[in-house]
């Protein structure tokens, strides 16, 4: 923070602090469920994509590497470009269930629609909590 900047408050950062947060539990819980629940994941990999299990195990990995990185300040700004790259990855298992919402009755259908634009909410909160503080 630069302190000669008046306009700059401590404790600003808070939103910022809370997106990260959230973008860390949205990818730890989903990690670990890619493990608790690998067969309930693997239905929704669309089928034109090879080694189900594989795609399922490597993406919870991913996840929570990714969501580890950003609890290190050096490693937390290349952690986002990954999970970033990881959610967009992702999309076509998360449009594939959306196609097939009813195969998924556990899911509400709106909540699946709703899922696709919230994405792009997500990206935005990974790329902004994650970039690094600007030069002063």
């Amino acid at each position: 923070m630069n302190t000669s900047d008046p306009t700059e408050r401590p404790g600003s950062d808070w939103p910022k602090r809370l997106a990260l947060g959230f973008v860390f539990l949205w990818f730890f819980v989903g990690g670990i469920a890619h493990f608790a629940f690998t067969a309930r994941e693997m239905e929704i990999v669309p089928p034109l994509f090879p080694a189900h299990r594989a795609l399922v195990l490597i993406s919870g990995v991913c996840e929570l590497l990714g969501a580890a990185g950003l609890l290190v300040t050096r490693t937390r700004h290349a952690a986002g470009w990954g999970l970033i790259g990881l959610t967009l990855a992702v999309t076509p298992a998360n449009v594939f269930m959306w196609q097939y919402a009813d195969k998924y009755p556990v899911v509400p259908t709106w909540a699946l629609t709703l899922r696709l634009p919230f994405q792009l909410v997500l990206l935005f909160l990974i790329y902004w909590s994650t970039r690094p503080p600007e030069a002063a």
